[in-house]
């Protein structure tokens, strides 16, 4: 059994932003493959089915990105879903809007969301980091960037890469995080 999550804020102002590229990506895993309608649990919306055989249950915090600890680790405590078969995937600025990039613990990297899991479950769980660039400067401009939406070529190229992670997840859940690195790097270069 895994719990996948993907990180974003909650609300109407904040759909199609940088920081929700992790809501993004789940809700394309939810539609690739069937799943069961969202449902209000654990501090966020949770749905459930079936990738590769396994069972998966997709989570999506709705208690804004710095809280994003509070809800995945109540879902993983029901569960009982250890930090080895929880992937989280998120919107990462050191990575360029082409990329895509899994790993598995880490550190936070300034992410307030990898901080709030961190210090609920440890940092032991997978990372799917999806690239959004970063913009040039600190404080305020960070801010503005990962809450501002992508342009039409940024949201072009966001959209393979959710295909590309949709795509091959169940390879990440059958083989390991290495596995599906391998995939993902070898279909970007083709």
């Amino acid at each position: 059994m895994f719990l996948i999550v993907g990180l974003g804020n909650p609300g109407a102002d904040y759909v199609n932003t940088r920081h929700n590229a992790g809501f993004m990506a789940v809700d394309a895993i939810a539609e690739e493959y069937g799943f069961a309608s969202w449902r209000e649990k654990f501090d966020g919306l949770i749905s459930e089915g079936k990738i590769a055989g396994e069972k998966v249950y997709l989570l999506k915090p709705q208690t804004y990105m710095n809280l994003s600890g509070n809800s995945v680790v109540k879902a993983a405590m029901f569960y009982k879903i250890l930090p080895d078969n929880i992937v989280v995937i998120h919107d990462d600025m050191d990575l360029d809007i082409s990329q895509i990039k899994a790993k598995t613990g880490g550190g936070a990297g300034g992410h307030n969301g990898l901080k709030s899991i961190d210090s609920h479950i440890t940092n032991a769980y997978h990372r799917i980091r999806l690239g959004v660039g970063h913009p040039k400067g600190v404080g305020e401009v960070v801010v503005n960037h990962v809450l501002s939406r992508f342009s039409k070529a940024e949201q072009t190229s966001l959209d393979k890469n959710i295909e590309l992670v949709t795509e091959n997840i169940g390879i990440l859940l059958k083989e390991g995080v290495n596995a599906f690195s391998n995939k993902i790097g070898m279909l970007r270069h083709k």
